[in-house]
């Protein structure tokens, strides 16, 4: 048995707003599945696929407080590029974030309603990874996250240091999953978490029994599908097989 990388979770004062922009930002196609749920994938995407992690934006009436520990890179294809994206970026509503990031060749922005992302400058490693280049994870230890996340998902573990792990998927397409060293503590309910999807087939109670035997921790939420927390205390859905 084995989870997939399907989409990232993000809670908005206002779901349609914030993905009209996102939709903006990335290309994609909104859609809703409900009142206070919007959807953005790729046009023409056939879900679930690990060419893309989809975003779906749901409402919530809870303020963000504190940096969020979860966000998204942009990928870039040159200087231009990037400069180009940046400044469009701020005509859609983005503004300018100081997260202590000191002098970088990346961009820090928030969106409409202040979370966190950075427009990479032009890397190889992103070349092929569509708009998104990776989903960044704030947390005390890389390496033990890796192989929480390793064994939790089909996804490969590429590269692990002391201040930074990297995964992707096992077809070697989509956005990368990253993990990098902070000193912040997580204090609340992460704004921006992932979800993950067992195959089609698989038990969704056996998966999650499983998750926890790797070191999840079960949150009792009354919600059809499984919530549950990683090692570092990152809420995750565990979402039906399919």
């Amino acid at each position: 048995m084995a989870t997939r990388l399907v989409q990232i979770n993000m809670k908005a004062r206002d779901d349609s707003a914030l993905g009209g922009f996102w939709a903006k930002v990335l290309g994609w196609e909104v859609s809703s599945e409900g009142p206070g749920v919007t959807n953005l994938e790729p046009e023409g995407f056939v879900y679930p696929d690990p060419v893309a992690v989809c975003i779906d934006l749901v409402s919530s009436p809870e303020p963000k407080t504190v940096k969020n520990r979860v966000h998204v890179d942009l990928a870039t294809t040159s200087v231009e590029h990037q400069a180009e994206l940046v400044a469009h970026l701020r005509d859609l509503g983005a503004t300018p974030a100081d997260i202590g990031q000191g002098d970088v060749p990346w961009t820090v922005l928030a969106d409409p309603e202040g979370n966190e992302f950075c427009v990479l400058d032009p890397r190889p490693r992103y070349r092929d990874t569509g708009p998104i280049a990776a989903v960044v994870v704030d947390c005390a230890d890389p390496r033990a996250m890796a192989r929480f996340w390793g064994a939790a998902t089909d996804w490969v573990v590429h590269e692990v240091t002391d201040d930074s792990a990297t995964l992707r998927s096992a077809k070697g397409v989509g956005p990368y999953l990253e993990f990098i060293r902070t000193a912040d503590p997580k204090t609340v309910w992460n704004r921006v978490h992932l979800d993950v999807r067992p195959y089609p087939g698989d038990d969704l109670a056996a998966e999650a029994a499983r998750l926890r035997a790797l070191g999840a921790t079960a949150l009792d939420l009354d919600v059809p599908w499984m919530v549950l927390a990683d090692p570092e205390g990152n809420e995750f859905c565990v979402l039906s097989p399919s």
